[in-house]
């Protein structure tokens, strides 16, 4: 077994496979870019080296850093992780011929199954199922809406080397086509430096599966079950399962032994995923493998009791796979949700910044750990205080549950993403508090166009309304006292021979959009420590009551406590939007924002007249922070609705802003090349 071993990548990744090193007495080298340098896995490793400047292109995209690296610290292998290095042959061939182990498939393999036009050629050879399509580079994009006619609407246009979502379009028609193929090709040249595109035949409301395998030196090959990962958008996994909930039993083993055959197909070995498209009637089709540890193994981890890292470590220190294909376990589910940096109510937009707080919910199953299951977990490469940067992909943390069915599993997400704090960046928990209500998502009714079906117009508070809406402003009035008598306690103004008594009723002020506003009474019971208070809401439907005990620690975001004797976790934030008086109460991914006061201040706040923003709707802003690659217009130009922009890069991801309207370009206010801050303006209109 190795004794070092450097790993070539970031964030939570290199986090996860630093822990199962730790756990083998396996020391480690961490590398870092310059926007790293104080991060987790810094810290967490046994020695760290700076490759570079903070753009991945200049840090870790450079092999001859990563290794000059490995060699500077006797490193005897190497840990690609994902992204990046992971799945690129040059590198792997590279770290065998400077005498260390590439932990991950033999370069060959790479070569073979991680190009995805090869791989399909490669797959038709080995029988197995294929999607009808082009499957050689496209020259432009003329040649691309030529093919894609030939193939017939719709059509998938992917980059070869692509992964993650980037360089990936649908088109519905020519100009589609024609655009995606643009669109794709500089993702993909930006991204992996490969812009080689190819298309397919979009196969309509599929469910995306894939099959775990794991193979040794020695010709030993195992499928670990199957993960359905259908829930997307713009093609980048948000939830993901194991096992799916939709395939029989059947269809796992024919599916798992198609991956076997094409993995031994190319002898492969460590850790691979087979993807498939699965139809409606369960036909499953390939559609790429993945030469490399995959984001959602953990959810394979929880069902298998299997250590993947673990297995890589091992298979790539030459030893046999302890176990064969009838000894896989298939316990319980699991879940795991992406937790990323980006705002769900402005069309999922980037957020990076600080990390003014970051507390996960209690864990109780560990990276590194199969033993402790049945319970929560979280992946992550950030801390409180860390930085979320404009550099990297949005990813802050990977929630992993894994309960004793699929039921109890969505249950338990559900708590735990209550219970998950993070402060100074927008996320897209309430997103993940939607999907996993959504009916058709718990009986299992979906397919990858779920969230493009049921989020057409995009995501909105609606989307995520709270089952019992006056819970949160019973529980804002219940906070509010608690504040209020601790405030009141400890300037000695609670005297009981003058009777000077706290305050027990109530108007909740709920803030709505443009000034609408929603009134309601509240009233409290007798507050004694350790003992449920009344809490009656004078709803517009009648009286609502609850017995509330509140759990509550100064400080603390994270509130728990029991509603009718059944247990509840909440976040509150008090100075929303730097209002002192304004506290937001969140639960179940809905959120009130309120302000609490006396019923006579509730009545002159009525009369409060509504201020309206400035009118920007002449500007086009940039609503994220971001490197601006492209302005698409200029002064005096006349543009129409729908037409492009401005092209912004930012997290990895080309985002284009069209004009929204009809206009002329009166000046343009930001040049190509700059970084841009939220909300900057780019292009003004006359």
């Amino acid at each position: 077994m190795f004794t070092k071993i450097l790993i070539a990548n970031r964030g939570e990744i290199a986090c996860r496979v630093i822990a199962t090193a730790k756990k083998m007495g396996i020391a480690t080298v961490a590398v870092y870019s310059e926007a790293d340098k104080e991060a987790r896995h810094v810290q967490m490793a046994d020695e760290a080296v700076h490759i570079g400047p903070a753009p991945s292109r200049e840090s870790y995209l450079v092999a001859d850093k990563i290794i000059a690296a490995a060699k500077e610290t006797g490193a005897q292998a190497i840990h690609p992780g994902y992204g990046f290095l992971a799945e690129n042959e040059a590198f792997a061939k590279r770290v065998e011929e400077e005498g260390m182990v590439f932990i991950g498939p033999k370069h060959a393999a790479i070569a073979a199954m991680g190009d995805k036009i090869a791989s399909k050629k490669l797959a038709l050879q080995a029988q197995v199922n294929t999607i009808p399509g082009y499957n050689d580079p496209i020259e432009s994009a003329d040649h691309a809406v030529e093919i894609a006619k030939g193939i017939g609407y719709p059509v998938m246009i992917k980059a070869s080397a692509g992964g993650g979502g980037k360089g990936l379009r649908v088109a519905f028609n020519d100009k589609e086509a024609a655009e995606g193929f643009e669109s794709c090709r500089n993702e993909a040249r930006n991204s992996f430096g490969d812009d080689r595109v190819f298309i397919e035949k979009f196969v309509e409301q599929p469910r995306h599966i894939e099959i775990q395998v794991l193979g040794d030196a020695h010709g030993n090959m195992v499928y670990l079950n199957e993960r359905e990962c259908s829930i997307q958008r713009r093609h980048q996994k948000v939830i993901e399962e194991a096992p799916s909930p939709f395939i029989s039993d059947a269809t796992r083993k024919a599916m798992g032994e198609q991956a076997v055959a094409l993995a031994k197909a190319v002898k492969y070995q460590n850790a691979g995923t087979v993807e498939f498209v699965v139809g409606k009637d369960q036909d499953f089709y390939f559609l790429e493998m993945n030469t490399r540890l995959q984001v959602e193994h953990p959810v394979t981890e929880c069902i298998t009791g299997l250590d993947l890292v673990e297995w890589q470590l091992r298979v790539a220190a030459g030893e046999k796979l302890a176990f064969t294909q009838d000894q896989v376990q298939r316990n319980g589910w699991a879940f795991e949700c992406r937790i990323n940096a980006e705002d769900p109510f402005r069309n999922f937009l980037p957020s990076t910044g600080r990390l003014v707080r970051f507390s996960p919910p209690e864990q109780t199953m560990w990276q590194a750990n199969t033993q402790d299951l049945y319970g929560v977990r979280v992946d992550t490469g950030v801390q409180d205080g860390g930085e979320i940067s404009m550099f990297y992909d949005p990813m802050i943390a990977k929630l992993i549950v894994h309960g004793k069915d699929r039921n109890d599993a969505i249950a338990k997400t559900r708590e735990a993403l209550n219970g998950f704090v993070i402060r100074g960046v927008q996320s897209n928990i309430p997103f993940h508090a939607a999907l996993l209500a959504h009916p058709k998502f718990i009986s299992g009714d979906f397919n990858t166009g779920f969230i493009p079906e049921h989020y057409a117009q995009g995501f909105k508070a609606e989307d995520v309304a709270h089952d019992d809406p006056w819970f949160l402003y019973a529980l804002a009035a219940r906070l509010h006292m608690w504040y209020r008598n601790r405030a009141q306690g400890l300037q000695g103004q609670f005297w009981e021979g003058q009777k000077r008594l706290p305050r027990r009723e109530f108007t909740v002020c709920g803030l709505g959009q443009e000034g609408n506003n929603t009134y309601i009474n509240v009233s409290l019971g007798e507050v004694e420590l350790g003992k449920p208070t009344t809490v009656v809401v004078h709803a517009p439907e009648g009286k609502r009551s609850y017995s509330m005990l509140v759990q509550h620690m100064l400080g603390n975001a994270r509130i728990t406590g029991t509603v009718d004797d059944k247990p509840f976790t909440v976040q509150m934030e008090r100075g929303v939007g730097k209002n002192p008086l304004v506290t937001r109460v969140i639960h179940n991914g809905a959120q009130l924002e309120a302000i609490v006061m006396n019923p006579r201040t509730a009545e002159l706040h009525k009369l409060m007249p509504y201020k309206a923003p400035p009118d920007l709707s002449k500007f086009v802003l940039s609503p994220m922070p971001g490197l601006l690659v492209q302005v698409a217009v200029q002064p005096g130009q006349k543009v129409q609705a729908g037409e492009r922009v401005a092209v912004i890069e930012a997290m990895k991801m080309e985002n284009v802003l069209f004009a929204t309207r009809d206009a002329v370009v009166s000046k343009v206010l930001a040049s190509s090349g700059e970084s841009l801050a939220v909300d900057q303006a780019i292009v003004e209109f006359e």
